[in-house]
C-alpha cells in the first residue's frame, strides 16, 4: 500500500482497484453465474429447464469404444427420456433411444453406460428400477 501526503486512500479507492480486475475475469472465464440465486431457487421449485445430461468416464468410453455417435435429434429424446423417468420416480433407468440402450442415474442426469443393439444381444440389464422407450 503506498501512502501519499500522509493520507490513506479510501475503501472505495481500494475496492476499485483491486477487485475491478477479479469481477472481469470471472466473468470472462464464465465463474460468475448470470442468474441470481432467486432465478435460480425459483427455476428448481417450478421444474424449469432441466439439465442437460452428463456422461460418466466410462459411459464416454464406451461411446468412443463402440464407435457410437448421438444425433441433435437423439441426444432431445434422450434428455426428454431422462426427464420422464425422473417424473415418474424411476432413480436408476434403461433409456432407449433407436437402436441405443443407456442406463442413467436420473437424480444426476449421468449416463452411466451404452450400448447399441449388437452389445445388447446377450446383456441383462440389471440395477435398475424402470425402463423408458424414448
Amino acid at each position: 500500500m503506498k501512502i501519499s501526503n500522509g493520507s490513506y486512500p479510501s475503501i472505495e479507492e481500494m475496492t476499485g482497484r483491486y477487485l475491478s480486475g477479479v469481477q472481469g475475469r470471472q466473468r470472462q472465464s464464465g465463474d460468475v453465474s448470470e442468474k441470481s440465486f432467486a432465478e435460480i431457487l425459483n427455476q428448481k421449485q417450478t421444474g424449469g429447464p432441466e439439465e442437460s445430461v452428463r456422461f460418466s468416464k466410462h459411459a464416454a468410453k464406451r461411446l468412443s469404444d463402440r464407435n457410437i455417435s448421438l444425433s441433435s435429434s437423439q441426444l432431445n429424446r434422450l434428455n426428454e427420456g431422462i426427464n420422464k423417468a425422473g417424473a415418474k420416480g424411476i432413480s436408476d433407468s434403461l433409456v432407449m433411444v433407436d437402436n441405443l440402450a443407456f442406463i442413467v442415474n436420473t437424480g444426476s442426469n449421468t449416463v452411466v453406460t451404452a450400448m447399441d443393439a449388437r452389445e445388447m444381444e446377450n446383456n441383462v440389464f440389471s440395477n435398475i428400477d424402470g425402463a423408458v422407450i424414448a
